[in-house]
This record gives structure tokens, C-alpha cells and sequence, in this order.
């Protein structure tokens, strides 16, 4: 049973009752459950389908990888087409031999009745360097499939760059060729709970929310959750145990995604030692990678792929622009299971309650929020207001102390939602020093904010607020159960 994408489902079926030719670009982050959506959807209908030959699973000497990756690229091509009902005859040698391959198989299928449906997953892997692919991918289209009125061609990747430079925003033979495109989400908090639910996992909203900044809403890292388990139980059997199935998945992740792995994982990893982010200088200073329009290539990438985001801290300068690590998944790896740390840890009960995981828990819960503004806005009865999103830091100096507001909601209607996060096992208490904590930060905000603005203290937190002196300090409470909303 597919959980969610019922939008997407619903899309997808009404471009294949369409009666014109369709080219659907689907892309998102590797494992978040792209070919089950298109098999799940289109479970009998598939006329070919064919997922190119992952590059981690290669075994090439330096000086024959390019022709040997084209080669065996090809070979497999021409498997799936005789698999799937291709009389047999010679392997083809370039791409373009291929299509028209193809485009003969596609033709002898054709009853003229039925839909076609052509199905390319992880597509990106099969443009190997200088191998011609989008020459011939490009001919197929533009000199045959686009032309044919009952032809589906569904292209899917899990490189977002690749599939938004070569397909979506392609300036050469695929320009506006793409008739609909879809990036395909984690899951949120309410699709993670009924993954579980149907599954017969019981689990509370409190360890769902804890699971979500493990692995986030990627549905094959949900699928190593086992119901007889606890939640420490589960961590420890999926990332410390001797043979753990996700003790290598961030090196396999990065290795599929990108061509220089190394360089994505150190930005990455210099972007995980700061919860504000760091400017692209600061970026640059700690990765020492060179100032380049490669650079900007490589932090597109990570964006599109979901695994950063980028924003300009409150009140500064547009300029002044900072990378900020989103992904759930790779924030935990990084704190915990990384060569070197994961030895320390003989289990994660053993150390749920230290100081270290308290830490990386609220940070990890400001995550989440950034991953739900929609059920925020929602909560704060704002859907239909325009809003942007951002995080705001003032450094302290010999006078005051520095400051940080974990989120900040900046609506068209000129209310700023000054957003406090806390993750707590119970109801939160506001006390006296942090009351004029919040004073001092409401008075430093209302420097910056147009003078016909007006700040909300909004919190955000599991349990909701512990009714007392301070309890009307915050204008709104957001709770874990509002995050959970569709």
C-alpha cells in the first residue's frame, strides 16, 4: 500500500488519460520512494522500462572508465529491451542506435488502442562523459515520441541537479520540451505516522518526531523500523550493530549522487558543525575548496537535492547569504555515527538522555520545523498569507551578549512571528531568566522590523506551555500535534 502522494498520483494518471504525447520529469531525493510511486501507480501498464547501471557498483581502471561505462551502459539497454520482448539482434554502440532500437521495439508493441508507457529510472547514471546519451535521448523525442499521441515517456532521477540543468532547464534540444514535472518529498510527521500505522508499529508522536530527525521521511530508511523494537532498539539495529544496514549508507548516498563525492560530503560536513549555517566565505575558508563558479554549481546541487537550504539571516544585507544543513538523515550521521564516533557508543539508550543528544535534539526539532512551514502557517492561521522564512543572529561583543532566534516568520499581513523552538519531554516553562531573555530579543527585533510591523512571540514545542507568572509571554503555542496536521 503506497502511503501519501495522492496528489502526485492523481497527476500522474491524468497525464496518462491525457491523449497526447507526455514527457514527465520526476526527481527527488535518492530513496524517498520515486520507482515504487511509478510502479505502485502504473502497476501493468509499463510498456518498457529500463534504470541505469549505478556508478558505486563500477569497477573500472582509470584509463578505460569512460568507453567501459558507455559500454556496459549500452549492453544493459539492450538487455532490458530483449527482456521485455525485443527480438533478438546486434548490441547496439552508440546511443543513438539504441533509441532507434527502441523506437522499432515501441512500434511493433503498438496496437493502436493501448497507452505506451516508457519508464527511464535513475536516468542520469546513463550519461556517462562524452557517451552521447542526450544526443540520442534528444533525437528520440524530438524526431519521434513527441509525435506519437499515445506515448507516456516518464524520465526519473535522484540527481535533482542533473535531471533541473540536462531535462527541466535544458537550452538545447529539450527546451519546453518537458509537458509536467514533479519533485517528490520526504515524508512529512502525518505520512511518517501512518507508514508506521500500517505497519503495525506502535509508536508515540514523541518518538515519531525523534525517528523524523534520524532518518527523516525517507520511506526506505522507515522501512528497517521493526514493531518488536523499541525506539533505541531500532537506532541501535540500524546504525550500531555489527553489519547495521545504514552504517554505510551516507558514503553510498553521495557516491550515487554525485561525480566528486568527497567535495559534497566536506561541504556538508563543515555546514553540520554550525546550526545558523555558514556564509558561503566561511564555507569556503573550512572546506578550502577554491572560489569558483563550480562552487556555486556544487552548492545548486545540494540545494535542489534537498540536503541544504539557503537564506538571508533577518535584517542583514540580501548579500550576506547563509548554506544552512536540512537533511535529517546526514545531521545525525554526522553526530553520531561517523568512523571514530560511532565506536564510543555501545547503544542509544545508553546515551539519550547526555548532554551531546539533547543538544543535537534541539537542533534537529528546528529541522523539522523548517520541514513543516506549511503545517505552521497552518497552526498560526496563515496558509493563504505570503510569507518568508529565516533565521536571525546578532554576535555579542564586550557590552552584551550575542543572541539567536531559532525562526522567523516574516508575513505580508506585517505581523513577524518571532519563533522560539523547544523540544521537551513535557510542558515547557518559561522562567525568569529567560523571560527577559525574551524581552531582550523582542526589543533587539524591533530595531529591524518596518516600523509599521508587530512581532509575535510564537513558540513552538511538543507538550505546549506551563501556565505561570510568564505564561503570556508568547502571543501563540504551536505543539507537536499541530506538526502532525496534513
Amino acid at each position: 500500500m503506497i502511503i501519501g502522494r495522492e496528489k502526485e498520483i492523481e497527476k500522474l494518471n491524468e497525464l496518462y488519460a491525457s491523449g497526447s504525447s507526455e514527457l514527465v520529469a520526476l526527481y527527488g531525493r535518492r530513496r524517498v520512494g520515486k520507482t515504487f510511486l511509478v510502479d505502485q501507480t502504473f502497476l501493468g501498464k509499463i510498456t518498457f522500462r529500463h534504470a541505469g547501471l549505478s556508478p558505486i557498483d563500477a569497477r573500472y581502471s582509470a584509463s578505460s572508465a569512460r568507453k567501459s561505462r558507455m559500454k556496459d551502459q549500452l549492453k544493459h539497454f539492450y538487455r532490458s529491451l530483449t527482456l521485455q520482448g525485443m527480438k533478438k539482434t546486434k548490441t547496439p554502440e552508440s546511443w543513438l542506435d539504441a533509441f532507434y532500437l527502441l523506437e522499432d521495439f515501441l512500434q511493433e508493441k503498438d496496437d493502436g488502442k493501448n497507452r505506451q508507457l516508457v519508464f527511464f529510472d535513475e536516468i542520469q547514471w546513463l550519461d556517462t562523459p562524452k557517451s552521447g546519451f542526450m544526443t540520442g535521448f534528444e533525437a528520440f523525442w524530438n524526431g519521434w515520441a513527441c509525435h506519437r499521441q499515445n506515448l507516456m515517456v516518464i524520465v526519473c532521477g535522484s540527481s535533482s541537479s542533473w535531471i533541473l540543468d540536462k531535462v527541466i532547464n535544458n537550452h538545447g534540444g529539450l527546451y519546453d520540451r518537458v509537458t509536467y514535472q514533479i519533485k517528490l518529498m520526504p515524508f512529512t510527521l502525518s505520512e511518517c505516522e501512518r507508514y508506521f500505522e500500517s505497519n503495525n508499529i506502535v509508536m508515540s508522536r514523541y518518538d515519531i518526531a525523534q525517528s523524523y530527525m534520524m532518518v527523516g521521511g525517507i520511506p526506505y530508511y522507515l522501512k528497517y523500523f521493526d514493531r518488536k523494537l523499541s525506539l533505541p532498539q531500532n537506532i541501535d539495529s540500524m546504525f550500531f550493530t555489527k553489519n547495521a544496514p545504514l552504517i554505510d549508507e551516507y558514503d553510498r548516498l553521495f557516491s550515487s549522487l554525485f561525480v566528486n563525492p568527497d567535495v559534497m560530503k566536506s561541504i556538508i560536513e563543515a555546514l553540520g558543525t554550525k546550526s545558523m549555517g555558514l556564509t558561503r566565505q566561511e564555507l569556503l575558508t573550512k572546506t578550502g575548496i577554491a572560489n569558483s563558479g563550480e562552487f556555486s554549481n556544487q552548492l545548486k546541487a545540494l540545494i535542489s537535492g534537498s540536503f541544504i537550504m539557503k537564506y538571508c539571516s533577518f535584517g542583514n544585507s540580501k548579500r550576506e547569504e547563509y548554506y544552512k544543513l536540512t537533511d535529517p538523515f546526514c545531521l545525525f550521521y554526522l553526530h553520531f555515527v561517523k568512523a571514530g564516533d560511532r565506536k564510543k557508543i555501545t547503544g542509544w539508550s545508553s546515551i539519550a538522555d547526555s548532554g551531546s543528544v539533547n543538544a543535537w535534539r534541539g537542533y534537529a526539532f528546528e529541522n523539522i520545523c523548517f520541514n513543516h512551514i506549511k503545517q505552521l502557517k497552518s497552526a498560526l492561521g496563515i496558509s493563504g498569507v505570503s510569507t518568508n522564512e529565516t533565521l536571525w543572529s546578532k554576535r555579542g561583543n564586550e557590552e552584551e551578549p550575542g543572541t539567536q532566534i531559532d525562526l522567523i516568520i516574516v508575513r505580508k499581513d506585517n505581523v513577524v512571528n518571532m519563533c522560539e523552538i523547544k523540544f521537551c519531554n513535557d510542558e515547557f516553562a518559561v522562567d525568569k531568566n529567560y523571560h527577559f531573555t525574551l524581552i531582550r530579543r523582542g526589543n533587539l527585533l524591533k530595531e529591524i522590523i518596518p516600523k509599521r510591523a508587530f512581532a509575535h512571540n510564537t513558540l513552538i514545542t511538543t507538550y505546549g506551555l506551563k501556565r505561570n507568572e510568564y505564561y503570556s509571554d508568547f502571543t501563540q503555542v504551536i505543539t507537536l500535534d499541530d506538526l502532525f496536521q496534513e
